[in-house]
């Protein structure tokens, strides 16, 4: 290999490097975007002590209620773990869970450096 086609290959390598890194940025951008564009919608106010009933569930975004439905399967459960459940970053399933927090339909807990995720019946249901 002559040293003009060893300098010709390190560019395009880098240059391959920089559109690699880019594409993961505008994908964490359209994640950003997409959070923002709900946040609008929702209330900011917390509502209290919503239940998490069918109909309630049904008049969610897609979104929110893919989230919702597995705390309420999982019971008690962190962002790490309802975001390997969703096959979902765990920052895009952590700000699901504290929008859901904010509506009133979840309950957030923390014990140490976790935060844990529940729906309010669920915590009745051990008493």
């Amino acid at each position: 290999m002559s040293k003009e086609q060893a300098f010709g290959r390190k560019p395009v390598a880098i240059l391959e490097k920089i559109r690699e890194n880019l594409e993961r940025l505008n994908e964490k951008i359209e994640v950003m975007i997409e959070l923002q564009r709900h946040d609008h919608r929702e209330s900011p106010t917390p509502i209290q002590d919503v239940p998490l009933d069918v109909m309630t569930l049904l008049s969610m975004p897609d979104h929110l209620r893919k989230t919702a439905m597995t705390v309420c399967r999982s019971g008690r459960a962190t962002a790490d773990e309802i975001a390997q459940q969703t096959c979902r970053a765990r920052a895009v399933e952590s700000a699901y869970l504290n929008q859901l927090v904010l509506m009133g339909y979840l309950k957030k807990e923390r014990k140490g450096r976790k935060a844990y995720f529940f729906a309010e019946r669920d915590v009745e249901g051990e008493r």
